[in-house]
């Protein structure tokens, strides 16, 4: 009888390319909390810093692959294959490099991951300590985890596995194309696993990690146009909103109220504006509308615990506002003037890494 070959439960791949500010503490903070340094791998995607070295003064050399450059999606791939990990391992956990792992969010993460119950997890992200970006950033991910994400979860319509916390039944790695045509090919592999019915994705929210905000609004904006344009390739892609899955009503219902609500504030209200009519609703609807932002910001110091959150709120709207822009912008730029369609292999981390500023 052939005996069968053991598997390990869990390993960590971390994709890189000139990270040499930031990989040292994520290497560091995932053997914190919990994950052997056997079973943590590097892929240095031909950096041209001490990334590589860095990461093996640490883990040793056969724990590093450096591969020409690839795209962190192609590069991913690669260090699949290098380190046997479909063979070797049950789960693959993959984790961008400015990620830094909470306590005990290994430990926890393997006693939450069920075969039999997922397919793909992704546990919870918090915002490092930063500038005035990363406050609003706290503040959207508060909202995004504490209640879109648990019920997206319980819906069974998770739409993106985000880079700092993903993790892969191995045995389904053979069915997801990693070199994706997309600007985020996190959202992009998540989509693969609703249209090919691979199983269930779940949301592990006591599995907690940190990554790292753009350091300045320019950064900001540069990230959120890549982040929408990937959204909308997603959509041209798959026919997202023109399907039967659950995933498709979701996504369709969430860009159907996204441009009604644009609608409303882009054409009627200055339509009401002009004709002097409503006023007093409009301001009491902004009250409101302030209001209710303002409970979710403290929302975001209470969860995160942390009061410097509140600190920059009157710029809140500023980033608010951009996003709208933003997303309207990638519209136009995917959809309607189908740009972007080629290959998109444009992953750089120049110029965008900094040292965090600790708690």
């Amino acid at each position: 009888m052939k005996k069968i070959k053991h598997k390990h439960h869990l390993a960590l791949i971390i994709p890189g390319h000139n990270e040499e500010l930031v990989i040292e503490k994520t290497i560091l903070s995932a053997i914190a909390a919990g994950l052997s340094v056997r079973h943590i791998y590097v892929v240095d995607d031909n950096s041209s810093d001490k990334t590589a070295e860095i990461a093996q003064s640490i883990l040793g050399s056969a724990h590093v692959l450096t591969v020409s450059r690839s795209g962190k999606a192609l590069a991913i791939k690669k260090a699949i294959k290098a380190f046997k990990i479909k063979s070797r391992y049950t789960w693959l956990h993959i984790a961008d490099a400015d990620s830094a792992f909470e306590g005990r969010y290994f430990t926890v993460l393997k006693k939450e991951l069920d075969p039999k119950k997922y397919v793909a997890a992704t546990g919870y992200v918090k915002s490092m300590y930063g500038g005035w970006i990363s406050k609003y950033r706290a503040y959207e991910y508060s909202f995004g985890q504490e209640i879109m994400r648990r019920i997206q979860h319980m819906l069974g319509v998770i739409p993106v596995i985000p880079g700092p916390t993903s993790c892969f039944r191995t045995d389904i790695l053979k069915d997801l194309d990693f070199e994706t045509n997309n600007f985020t090919e996190d959202f992009d592999i998540t989509i693969q696993i609703h249209r090919k019915k691979l199983g269930r994705i779940g949301f592990i929210a006591q599995a907690r990690t940190l990554t790292q905000d753009p350091k300045d609004y320019s950064d900001y904006v540069k990230q959120i146009t890549r982040w929408y344009r990937g959204f909308w390739q997603g959509v041209l892609t798959y026919k997202v909103g023109r399907g039967w899955q659950k995933i498709d009503g979701y996504l369709g219902y969430q860009i159907l109220e996204m441009f009604a609500y644009y609608f409303n504030l882009l054409v009627l209200l200055p339509i009401l504006l002009i004709s002097g009519r409503g006023v007093h609703v409009i301001a009491q609807t902004f009250l409101l509308d302030v209001g209710i932002f303002f409970a979710m910001t403290i929302m975001a110091c209470i969860t995160h615990r942390r009061l410097d959150i509140i600190s920059a709120f009157p710029l809140f709207y500023l980033l608010r506002i951009t996003n709208m822009a933003i997303y309207v912008k990638a519209f136009f730029e995917v959809v309607v003037l189908r740009r972007f369609r080629g290959p998109q292999v444009g992953w750089s981390t120049e110029n965008r890494r900094y040292k965090v500023v600790e708690s």
